[in-house]
């Protein structure tokens, strides 16, 4: 394919050089586990704070705090805090647990503007992104408290002659929870606040890279919440993760994260059989036809492709475009990624794209870009790194891909999206599920059959029509083959967080 907007412009990364720090020394969370309602002192035996993990702002490449490196031996005092507190949790009434999770969403908001810098500070996001992080992140809990009181099942009555039939929904316990650092507190809400409101409590371990919201988050809703209902265990993955995933006493493991994390944890889960929620990478096909909006399409998916600066697993990183249109689209979306602003996010509001999260994700990210190159693509816009400080990339378009090529079927996770023709229906619809992952994907067409017909085709947990990574939380979020299992968000999740229970009451006189 060709397109006029075939020559790849200058980006430059807007600095704030002068501009003052987004967060002060008073801003940080205690630098320790949180276990049972206090920050212990010390991890190791003799109470010194044992090995520490670096904390770095990836915009600016400096450390911005050291958190306590975690051991089995916190995560068991951890898991026994949560296991001391789970009976109290789970008698309260739903209206008391209700509230709970209201008096939560309340805290947050009065702390609104300062979650949303000490994201933005961890993770290089746009305050923009942050923004509407901290946002969803405050509607959840509001969502759950509500859905809490109003779960549904099966009606009681007799199914067997003389025999009363009631189902129960019980807690399940102890959850542990492992988040990712893309959206470090809002993937931490998505599973603390149905955990909470199903009776459960839990043990969380954020991601070793991105841990200060999480951490924040405990210290401002300590008071709010009895003692080991919600722990938070610093650390890396192969140690405190896997000892989270495969404690006795852990009832449920549930990952956000990257497809080889959820099958380490399935594996480490597998000796206790105990429940497993994973929500895993995406690789989102895009189908744009022939009769499609194209401008609404390139302006929408400028955002969709690029939001949080493609570390998103929803990302319409994969579009598929009617070869008729082709050349037309992709000029258009070229000229639309070359308007992204990008830069540090104390450059201003209107910063559209920040840095990968650490140099190791922007080696891989850059990796790609170079084999892709390697394998014939052809970047229509972007396609390099930027120079530092902070590990920035330009926004990058990809065309001219053989089928098959690997920045098509791998999550790339970065600002990278690719675009490859189709002649058909069929193509189309072959192409978008030959991926092993099926988290999410869009169609694009002014036809009302074919918004309908062609959906109910793919093989994606969430299908977009004209539209592309909107979110509610009302609505489940989950994927199919190798995005995992188990939903987010919804009364799908308060399902997922509990067990089933039929009692039967033999009544015949």
């Amino acid at each position: 394919m060709t397109t006029d907007a075939a020559t790849p412009t200058t980006v430059t990364v807007r600095r704030a050089a002068d501009a003052p720090p987004l967060i002060s020394a008073a801003d940080l969370p205690p630098a320790r586990h949180f276990i049972d309602g206090t920050f212990p002192d010390g991890t190791s035996p003799d109470g010194s704070p044992g090995r520490v993990i670096d904390v770095i702002d990836p915009s600016t490449e400096s450390v911005i705090a050291r958190i306590p490196e975690g051991t089995a031996e916190d995560v068991d005092r951890a898991v026994a805090a949560a296991a001391g507190a789970k009976g109290r949790w789970a008698r309260l009434v739903p209206k008391d647990r209700s509230e709970v999770l209201h008096a939560i969403a309340d805290r947050l908001a009065e702390n609104t503007d300062l979650l949303v810098r000490l994201e933005s500070a961890n993770t290089g996001k746009p305050l923009a992104v942050s923004q509407d992080d901290i946002g969803m992140t405050i509607d959840t809990f509001r969502f759950m408290a509500g859905a809490l009181r109003a779960k549904t099942s099966m009606a009681a009555g007799d199914y067997v002659e003389d025999h009363l039939s009631v189902i129960l929904r019980e807690p399940l316990g102890v959850v542990g929870v492992i988040t990712p650092w893309n959206y470090p507190l809002l993937m931490a809400a998505w599973k603390i606040a149905p955990i909470l409101a199903a009776g459960n409590t839990l043990v969380i371990k954020p991601s070793e890279q991105t841990p200060l919201t999480t951490l924040k988050f405990a210290e401002l809703v300590a008071d709010l919440l009895p003692p080991g209902v919600v722990n938070v265990v610093n650390g890396h993955g192969p140690e405190a993760g896997a000892r989270l995933a495969e404690h006795p006493d852990v009832d449920m493991i549930a990952l956000t994260g990257s497809v080889a994390s959820g099958r380490a944890v399935a594996r480490a889960a597998a000796d206790t059989l105990k429940r497993v929620h994973l929500e895993l990478g995406g690789k989102a096909p895009v189908l744009v036809f022939e009769d499609a909006d194209l401008a609404a399409a390139a302006s929408a998916l400028k955002e969709a492709g690029f939001w949080n600066s493609g570390q998103e697993c929803g990302a319409a990183c994969r579009i598929l475009v009617h070869e008729s249109v082709a050349d037309r689209f992709i000029g258009q979306l070229v000229g639309e990624v070359r308007s992204l602003v990008v830069g540090d996010p104390r450059s201003g509001e209107d910063v559209e794209v920040g840095p990968m999260v650490s140099k190791a994700h922007f080696d891989r990210v850059t990796g790609y870009v170079e084999r892709a190159r390697n394998e014939g693509a052809r970047a229509a816009t972007g396609g390099a790194a930027l120079d530092g400080p902070g590990y920035f990339i330009a926004p990058t378009v990809l065309v001219d891909l053989p089928e098959g090529a690997e920045a098509t079927r791998q999550e790339i996770f970065g600002p990278v999206v690719t675009v490859e023709t189709f002649a058909d229906e069929e193509e189309a619809v072959r192409r978008a599920n030959d991926v092993p992952l099926g988290l999410s994907a869009s169609v694009w067409t002014e036809n009302a059959r074919r918004g309908h017909d062609i959906p109910a085709r793919l093989d994606s947990g969430t299908v977009w029509v004209n539209s592309h990574l909107v979110l509610a939380a009302e609505v489940p979020w989950g994927g199919f083959k190798g995005s995992g299992y188990g939903r987010d968000l919804s009364v799908y999740a308060l399902d997922d967080y509990s067990r089933t229970k039929h009692v039967m009451h033999h009544h015949g006189r």
